[in-house]
């Protein structure tokens, strides 16, 4: 029997977008697949989408969440009532191709030892034209694999809807941290010193990059995703094992601390040289 595979589709404001995102779990070409939708108490009409849609195709578990909670809660909502022995995190304007599920599963069941898979991704805009490709950012040959935990300290590569991952490494993280306003830092921090990390070259998910999106409100002045990016860098700095480690987290202190200066966020600039101090005791 293949393993059952749950995807969690969260929506917080998606109405335009939710129903080709759930359309894209139905035509997979992998079963068999577990469907758990969240509505983020939406103010723009997505739980009567998802409703709607839903009466269609009634196999799936809807949660309808009736204050706003925050992307990290509202996953875990849905993750403690998953079956799967693997999950995916899709966003509600974001998109599964066909074969996404199937190329995932193949690889994680071939290699135990492998607790996340990531892949490239197909970059589109609110009317899904097509954009470019993550690679065309980062290169397939720069991309690193296996035990990751100083490359993804010290730099950004992983298109996080891309991935897919063993629940056994999300139970025993305990989900997503609910305290932070956005999860894929810190949740990347955290399982890269349990498991490894695998990437397939090839575009198994369409990203959609619009105005309003989390990553494009993460480095503007009062965001509070630019304040979750310290907070996880001050919990990562407990991680660190070693010379090595603390020479990664050093460049990504620096590196945070310069884009706040540049965005004008001198309190969160200044957090980030107390930090260093703290760090270094000096």
């Amino acid at each position: 029997m293949p393993p059952l595979v749950s995807v969690i589709c969260l929506s917080y404001n998606h109405a335009r977008f939710v129903v080709e995102a759930l359309d894209s779990v139905l035509t997979q070409s992998y079963q068999p697949v577990e469907l758990l939708v969240v509505d983020d108490a939406s103010t723009d009409g997505s739980a009567a989408v998802i409703r709607e849609w839903l009466i269609r195709h009634p196999h799936g578990k809807f949660f309808p969440l009736a204050v706003n909670g925050g992307n990290c809660k509202a996953f875990n909502t849905a993750f403690r009532q998953a079956s799967g022995k693997y999950v995916i995190d899709l966003s509600a304007d974001d998109v599964l191709l066909p074969s996404r599920i199937e190329r995932g599963v193949r690889l994680l069941e071939s290699r135990p030892e492998v607790g996340v898979q990531f892949s490239d991704a197909e970059l589109i805009d609110e009317k899904g034209r097509r954009l470019g490709y993550h690679s065309d950012r980062f290169p397939h040959h720069t991309i690193p694999q296996g035990m990751i935990f100083r490359d993804l300290l010290s730099r950004y590569f992983i298109n996080s809807p891309t991935m897919m991952i063993r629940k056994s490494v999300l139970d025993e993280l305990g989900g997503y941290d609910e305290t932070l306003a956005y999860e894929d830092f810190d949740f990347w921090v955290r399982s890269a010193l349990r498991t490894q990390y695998a990437y397939i070259p090839e575009a198994l998910v369409r990203r959609r990059v619009i105005s309003t999106s989390m990553g494009k409100q993460q480095h503007r002045r009062s965001s509070l995703q630019a304040w979750t990016t310290l907070r996880v860098c001050e919990k990562a700095f407990d991680l660190c094992q070693g010379s090595e480690d603390l020479s990664a987290w050093r460049k990504r202190i620096v590196y945070e601390g310069r884009l706040a200066l540049g965005k004008g966020n001198l309190s969160l600039a200044w957090k980030y040289v107390q930090l260093w101090r703290r760090a270094y005791g000096n």
